[in-house]
């Protein structure tokens, strides 16, 4: 199954959920999405990320891709902008800015919006930041990468976006503030100047 980090899955059951999970995971329910996280497994099985009912409580775990049902993108919950009832929170209102402008590369919603946005559950508030995804498999201009930081800085929320790249993901803030960044990747992060480049 083609998965990429920051989707979200739907299980057929609650039994395909597997790994050590904490007590409270017992109170997830199939209905609910899992996150895509980033590791890698000998047994092939899908790393995934169980979101609690507050919001200290994450817990990691795995799944076998025969048990996935469904799959979501963070580039998919941009269609959903518009019909969310949660339009009036200031994260809505600075998504759909940066959804009225053209721009060279596929991008996402994750986080709290991208939850409420795929459930209808309210896991947000007015002062919750907006976590933004860029797919750039190829480096970008750096011209529309800091047109993209300049238009995150004026919206009504704290923006952070992640640079996802064929190895990784990294922060935009910081790439362009020190032209380096910690990549995360299958095998652990790394502080490197080449995200795009495979280490030597």
């Amino acid at each position: 199954m083609d998965v990429r980090p920051h989707d979200l899955l739907w299980l057929s059951d609650r039994e395909a959920l597997q790994g050590d999970l904490p007590e409270w995971v017992a109170h997830w329910q199939p209905a609910l999405p899992l996150v895509v996280r980033r590791d890698s497994d000998a047994q092939g099985r899908i790393p995934i990320g169980v979101r609690g009912p507050a919001r200290y409580q994450r817990a990691a775990g795995w799944v076998d891709a025969s048990a996935v049902v469904r799959v979501l993108s963070p580039e998919a919950l941009i269609d959903r902008l518009p019909h969310t009832p949660f339009h009036t929170l200031p994260p809505v209102q600075a998504a759909l800015r940066l959804a009225q402008a053209d721009w060279p590369w596929p991008w996402g919603i994750t986080g709290s919006l991208g939850y409420a946005l795929a459930t209808g559950e309210a896991v947000m508030h007015a002062g919750s930041d907006l976590d933004l995804l860029i797919r750039v498999p190829e480096p970008p201009a750096a011209s529309a990468l800091q047109r993209w930081q300049s238009l995150c800085a004026s919206l009504p929320c704290h923006a952070d976006t992640q640079l996802e790249t064929r190895l990784g993901g990294f922060a935009l803030a910081e790439w362009l503030r020190d032209g380096r960044a910690l990549l995360k990747t299958n095998g652990g992060p790394f502080l490197t100047a080449a995200p795009w480049e495979t280490p030597r």
